[in-house]
């Protein structure tokens, strides 16, 4: 199977146009040559119809083209009725996506209103209550049959108003069906969206898309390039549009860098025709970051330099790390095989922070690039057997090499692969440098976008970032990126869902409070929810969560088990640090030494 047309060069997946509203009168058209869509998601509570219309009109001012409106309930669904008249009276058109998760009463109320409806497979019709149970087939196409029969109603209601709809499954929040016959995993995340949309073809309604969100950058890339291909192998009509996201990507720095990673490394292989940047900030901030990202891509596929191995470098569908002998990186510090993936940097930046280095901090500068024995290779020019005599031997791509690194990186290992060669290799952010420093925004993506793709391949066994200008942040940036990849944990995780009119409490606010009492916490990932649907299936991972459960109410989960109910917000903080400590992960942060003057 082929999840793009070559992983060397870049080509734009070909798709099927789906029409969001009229685009004669504000609406969009998805895929085909169409530019890529930017998304985003209201934060307020749907039935404050005058805050709904405001922050639609911001998100509008900065360049959002299609707005997503949660409807929990049938009133919040009808409420969009008022959303729309309102600002279509003060002249705005933009397409409104409604939300929808457990309720089809919600959904059928919804399509009445709005340009596209959302479903998540997973909640929609099907059970969801993390039960273990064995389906005979019997049992499996009765499911079937009963998903069909709530689902083909809107599928047709949708055909008779022209709306379009988004078939939107999320890791970690399949049903129990889908769940216990595949697991969570891309797979069931797959199979599950596909048993939708063919309810959709039997109706020959296709005015849809795709969406497979994960909170783990890796996970999330191997779902959109299973989807892709299985829509391959299915036939050429089978070419609908996907929208690209990752789900709960957190706020700042952190937030950033995850979309960067799974959004930009499908962008830069082809895939995309919508895309929305999750942050647990104000909505408006997500869209700057979209435009930012778009506007790399070109720049980091730009080649015409086409290579095709007679095998492909690395395993598209499942993340396995490229398997190299362990060698000494430096006198104290090793690279490849088992060992962590290190961080490189220059000697300029060695000299600046290593004199601001605590003994006791993680972030610190594991070899200087100057100092190391590597071998640099134009993976565009022929390489001999005799140029690399061992596999021992530490290799990079050589800085000048006229092409975008990603491509690179996979010619270089296509190359060696080729010869029978498995050396560790360093990974580098840029090969080329621009006349004027590029801004941190810019430099931080470029560089999430570049290191994150190839580590999700499984390539890299060291990384140096040279982008960002500034010394400290580019050792900082290089560590987050580590992270943000699911390669090292030197800081607490935060898996932070984006508000929106489903949420019971203030995120920014809590996440901070959160934060501020358990980023000391190495190695552990909390997940802070807004409310059920975003709770236990899609914290996939974490080791804690914090998830409203009531207005003024708090749940806290161990994993996907929840331990404790309807704590008041004002002591969920405090109770949250008890459950980290009853289960033997707290510890006390270190006293931070004050100074005088």
């Amino acid at each position: 199977m082929n999840y793009c047309e070559s992983p060397f060069l870049f080509h734009r997946r070909k798709t099927r146009e789906v029409v969001v509203g009229d685009p004669a009168n504000g609406g969009v058209v998805l895929g085909g040559d169409r530019p890529v869509v930017k998304q985003s998601m209201l934060t307020c509570d749907t039935m404050d119809t005058a805050a709904s219309v405001q922050q639609t009109l911001e998100l509008v001012a900065v360049g959002c083209q299609i707005v997503r409106i949660t409807a929990p309930t049938v009133k919040d669904a009808a409420n969009l009725e008022n959303i729309v008249r309102e600002l279509h009276a003060l002249g705005c058109r933009v397409p409104i996506v409604a939300d929808i998760h457990f309720k089809p009463d919600a959904a059928m109320e919804a399509a009445k209103w709005v340009e596209m409806v959302r479903i998540n497979p997973g909640n929609y019709a099907d059970s969801k209550k993390f039960a273990v149970k064995e389906y005979t087939d019997e049992a499996y196409a009765a499911e079937l049959g009963r998903i069909e029969e709530k689902f083909t109603p809107l599928v047709k209601l949708c055909q008779q108003l022209g709306r379009a709809l988004r078939i939107g499954t999320n890791h970690g929040s399949l049903s129990d069906r889908i769940m216990n016959r595949f697991g969570d995993t891309p797979l069931g995340m797959v199979e599950s969206a596909l048993e939708f949309a063919r309810i959709c073809r039997t109706h020959g309604f296709h005015n849809f898309k795709f969406s497979m969100k994960s909170s783990n950058p890796k996970v999330m890339i191997e779902c959109y390039r299973l989807l892709a291909a299985r829509l391959t192998e299915l036939g050429p009509d089978w070419n609908y549009p996907l929208h690209l996201g990752v789900t709960e990507a957190g706020e700042g720095e952190d937030g950033r860098i995850k979309s960067a990673i799974g959004i930009g490394s499908l962008l830069c292989d082809g895939l995309g025709d919508t895309i929305r940047v999750s942050l647990t900030e104000d909505s408006p901030r997500e869209i700057e970051v979209c435009n930012d990202l778009l506007a790399q891509i070109p720049r980091l596929t730009n080649s015409t330099f086409n290579y095709q191995p007679s095998t492909f470098p690395f395993d598209p569908f499942h993340f396995e790390r490229r398997a190299t002998p362990e060698i000494g990186l430096t006198d104290n510090m090793k690279c490849g095989g088992e060992q962590l993936i290190r961080v490189v940097v220059t000697r300029a930046t060695f000299d600046k922070v290593v004199p601001k280095i605590r003994p006791k901090d993680d972030v610190k500068p594991e070899a200087v690039y100057e100092d190391l024995n590597i071998l640099e290779l134009d993976p565009t020019q022929e390489i001999s057997i005799e140029a690399i005599n061992c596999d021992t031997q530490l290799v990079t791509v050589k800085d000048g090499v006229a092409l975008p690194p990603i491509l690179a990186f996979r010619f270089l290992v296509a190359k060696l692969k080729r010869l029978g060669r498995n050396n560790p290799i360093l990974l580098k952010d840029c090969l080329t440098f621009e006349p004027v420093p590029l801004s941190p925004e810019v430099a931080l993506l470029r560089a999430a976008v570049n290191i994150g793709s190839l580590l999700a391949d499984g390539i890299g066994d060291a990384i140096l970032v040279r982008g960002e200008s500034g010394a400290g942040l580019s050792l900082r940036l290089a560590f987050n990126i580590l992270q943000a990849a699911g390669c090292r944990s030197f800081k607490t995780d935060y898996v932070a869902c984006p508000s929106c009119g489903r949420t019971l409490f203030n995120l920014q606010t809590v996440t901070a409070r959160i934060k501020a009492r358990t980023t000391h916490l190495k190695g552990v990932k909390i997940a802070i929810m807004g409310c059920i649907v975003n709770g236990p299936g899609e914290m996939a991972d974490a080791d804690f969560g914090y998830v409203g459960g009531a207005p003024g109410k708090i749940n806290l989960y161990v994993g996907k088990t929840p331990i404790k109910f309807n704590i008041p917000e004002a002591d969920a903080v405090e109770r949250l640090v008890d459950l980290i400590r009853e289960h033997g992960k707290w510890v006390e942060p270190e006293a931070v030494e004050v100074v005088s003057a």
